[in-house]
């Protein structure tokens, strides 16, 4: 996949766009550091993960696991792990994953009191039923991260935590999958109608609606050479649908613009 484009347009921040990602709650592999924290399958898909404003993720994984045991009272505090953290588009597409993040910190087991404490504070951002099951059956474990790494379309970046916890998610970033998939299935002709905007060697290829952020729309072409992403500048940061529909509009080349009252 390669990204073709003659001057790079304005594009979110690295910290915001991992935040973007974050928010999504796309899927999540938990690696530990050592062989010797887990003597199963080093890839651990936990039951729930979630990552707080701050940085640190809260981790659900059954009693019996041997991360539980290995960060318990009886074993070590803590375990290095990282979290890994695909963000895939919401269309289907030939290349389906646009960015990975990833978190590097310790993990340890929080005690019932921490960890029902750490459920109710989940639940009232995500309700999730699995939430109950938190002294049931399963355990709280924290990330405290110690560094993050986010790699995407705009190229790759080191985070600190700060610099993760100071950062707000795109304003789009819980819309943007139903807009999507809305815009590939019902509207083929405005998708169509954005390839004057391609590169003249890109136009025969198949245009896919693959995301959007306050500062743009990005394209997927797949043509039998590869696939290319292009990002569609707006002419403005948008924050609010109506804004966002008019650069849509803007972009498309419809005369009759309206402005957002």
């Amino acid at each position: 996949m390669t990204e073709t484009q003659t001057r790079r347009p304005p594009a979110p921040y690295p910290a915001e766009r991992a935040k973007t990602i974050a928010s999504r709650r796309g899927p999540a592999i938990l690696m530990p550091a050592t062989e010797s924290a887990s003597s199963g399958d080093a890839r651990i898909s936990p039951v729930l993960h979630h990552v707080h404003a701050s940085g640190s993720v809260s981790v659900l994984l059954p009693d019996e696991h041997d991360l539980v045991r290995a960060t318990g009272a009886a074993g070590r505090a803590e375990v290095a792990v990282m979290l890994e953290l695909t963000d895939r588009a919401p269309v289907e597409l030939r290349e389906p994953i646009r960015g990975l993040l990833w978190i590097t910190g310790w993990l340890r087991r929080l005690d019932e009191r921490a960890a029902r404490a750490r459920a109710v504070s989940i639940v009232e951002d995500r309700p999730d039923p699995r939430l109950l099951d938190v002294g049931h059956g399963l355990s709280v474990l924290r990330l405290t991260p110690a560094s993050l790494v986010l790699a995407d379309a705009e190229g790759t970046h080191s985070l600190r935590p700060h610099m993760f916890g100071a950062a707000t998610p795109d304003p789009f970033a819980t819309q943007e999958a139903e807009w999507l998939r809305h815009l590939e299935s019902s509207h083929a002709d405005v998708v169509d109608q954005l390839s004057r905007h391609l590169p003249e060697e890109l136009r025969g290829g198949r245009i896919r609606p693959l995301g959007v952020d306050r500062f743009g729309l990005r394209l997927r072409v797949e043509a039998e050479a590869g696939d290319h992403d292009v990002r569609l500048a707006f002419s403005r940061s948008v924050s609010s649908l109506p804004e966002l529909a008019m650069e849509l509009r803007r972009l498309v080349g419809c005369p009759f613009l309206r402005r957002p009252g």
